[in-house]
């Protein structure tokens, strides 16, 4: 008897890892079988009493309960006696999804089809509801056919499963309207997933297959998208990056990306990926560029306005030059023997001539519209660019300037145009308040200060109120008189593209001394 209900208990949990969800039943159909072939009937009575599922004997035929386990008879309060005469209406939910032929039907199918699950709301001798998953199995027992219906209570898990729907519906219907995208992009390169509203930034209908990542990318910036998701971990997202894509409408827009690298399943591996379309920025952005370059534009015309006089004053001195020597070569012609003194005379024009078109092509140069490219340079040679403008206006001015250059190379990456510009801007501030000044000079100096580059303009005019200092850069602000401060605004806003920084302090002079400091390009070893 023992070792023939060890070869039996054996044949019961030998299917609970294949079929997890059915072994119980066959179990238990099993278990009622062999009721029916050992003497020992009231020991297996109470195998099925201690099982914590509930069970219920169903007559194949009538559908009449014949038996309840004491599982079931504590969870519908009734005991076996008082279960044998109910009906479904009796212990059942009243609603249209479990009417007695819905559960009939199961019970007939697991007569030919075997094992059958189903969803069933049974109702207590209390009135309480208890929403059950329900499991039907036909067992041929010897003095008759029965149907053994297993259920256990799945209200607590409905209840959360509700809650779960509630949460992914609310959060539908936030990411409905959102403007930003999700997708997550498998190891594979596919898009695994992405969002309504990911669809919409991507122009994709809704059922559209999905590709891969690189589909919606320009062929210029494959590499770096790649490079991008490639690097992605799990501890953070990566900084944004910005990709021109081609929606599938054609159309050509601007996201911003980030991404980070997730592991939570099966279904959820991959790089996790944000996107958000900032056509508009990008729009606004490249148009506040153009307004700067043509600010700037205007800015060098303005500053050569203001250097028209003595540009002037120095040409007319190489022209005159020019004017005379052809005058006397033409004299030296008519006399005699007069050929080697003549050809002095032209080539001493031919060098001033030479002289007033380097002038002209200097102030070309400096004015002349272009693109902005940013170069390596050193700033020290930037200030040597300009310091040829800048002493043309302080002899016109009656001003001493100095020029002081750091003995070490300042290598710096930048708009050269523009930095000159700032050198100017600065320089004729300076040269403008020292205006009228029996003994005025303006010194210009570069230095090295950590990893930055910087350049001085001190002077040792009159200077600024202190509390003028932090407003002379922000528009509105100017050290000279009728000024309106337009030109140091300009010089803060290219110091400022150019991540540097601009500020003014009372010189030791009691001048005015402005300084700008650019970032060294490549920045230093630190040892």
């Amino acid at each position: 008897m023992i070792s023939e209900a060890s070869r039996w208990s054996k044949e019961i949990f030998r299917g609970a890892t294949r079929e997890p969800m059915l072994w119980l039943g066959n179990a238990l159909t099993l278990a009622f079988r062999r009721i029916m072939e050992f003497p020992a009937q009231e020991d297996f009575r109470l195998l099925l009493d201690a099982l914590t599922h509930c069970v219920l004997l169903h007559d194949a035929q009538t559908k009449a309960i014949v038996w309840a386990n004491r599982a079931a008879c504590v969870a519908l309060g009734f005991t076996v006696e008082e279960l044998l005469p109910l009906k479904a209406h009796d212990m059942t939910r009243d609603d249209l999804k479990y009417r007695r032929e819905i559960a009939v039907s199961a019970m007939d199918r697991s007569v030919a089809q075997g094992p059958q699950s189903y969803e069933w709301c049974y109702r207590s001798r209390a009135g309480i509801d208890m929403l059950s998953e329900a499991i039907a199995t036909y067992v041929p027992l010897r003095e008759r056919a029965v149907v053994m219906v297993q259920f256990r209570d799945i209200s607590a898990e409905d209840a959360m499963r509700q809650k779960l729907r509630g949460y992914e519906t609310r959060l539908r219907e936030y990411m409905q309207d959102l403007g930003e995208g999700v997708a997550v992009i498998t190891p594979r390169g596919k898009v695994g997933y992405i969002s309504e509203s990911g669809r919409r930034v991507l122009g994709l209908a809704s059922d559209a297959p999905l590709g891969t990542v690189l589909n919606y990318c320009t062929p210029t910036d494959r590499d770096r998208l790649v490079a991008q998701l490639s690097s992605a971990t799990s501890r953070q997202s990566t900084s944004a990056e910005r990709y021109r894509i081609v929606r599938r409408d054609g159309v050509e827009r601007w996201l911003r990306i980030t991404c980070r690298r997730v592991e939570i399943d099966d279904e959820l591996n991959g790089v996790l990926v944000h996107f958000r379309d900032i056509s508009d920025e990008h729009a606004m952005e490249e148009a506040r560029r153009v307004e700067a370059r043509m600010l700037e534009y205007a800015g060098r015309y303005n500053a050569m306005g203001e250097m028209s006089t003595a540009i002037a004053h120095e040409l007319s001195q190489p022209l005159a030059a020019v004017r005379n020597f052809i005058e006397g070569a033409i004299q030296r012609l008519n006399q005699p023997n007069a050929v080697e003194s003549a050809i002095w005379g032209l080539r001493a024009a031919d060098r001033q001539a030479e002289h007033a078109a380097h002038i002209i092509k200097s102030v070309r140069e400096f004015i002349v519209k272009r693109d902005p490219v940013e170069t390596q340079a050193d700033l020290r040679d930037v200030l040597a660019d300009v310091a040829y403008f800048i002493e043309l206006r302080a002899r016109d001015e009656g001003v001493l300037v100095k020029i002081d250059q750091c003995p070490e190379p300042l290598p710096i990456r930048c708009e050269r145009v523009l930095i000159g510009q700032v050198i100017l801007n600065l320089a004729f501030n300076a040269l403008e308040a020292l205006s009228g000044a029996t003994a005025g000079g303006v010194t210009l100096a570069t230095s090295i200060n950590g990893d930055t580059a910087e350049l001085h303009v001190i002077d040792n005019g009159p200077g600024v109120p202190a509390d003028a200092l932090e407003r002379l850069f922000d528009g509105f602000s100017s050290s000279k008189a009728g000024g309106n401060g337009i030109g140091l605004s300009l010089c803060k806003n290219i110091v400022s593209r150019h991540d540097g920084r601009i500020w003014a302090r009372r010189a030791e002079t009691d001048g005015l001394e402005c300084c700008f400091a650019l970032p060294l390009f490549p920045r230093p070893r630190i040892h």
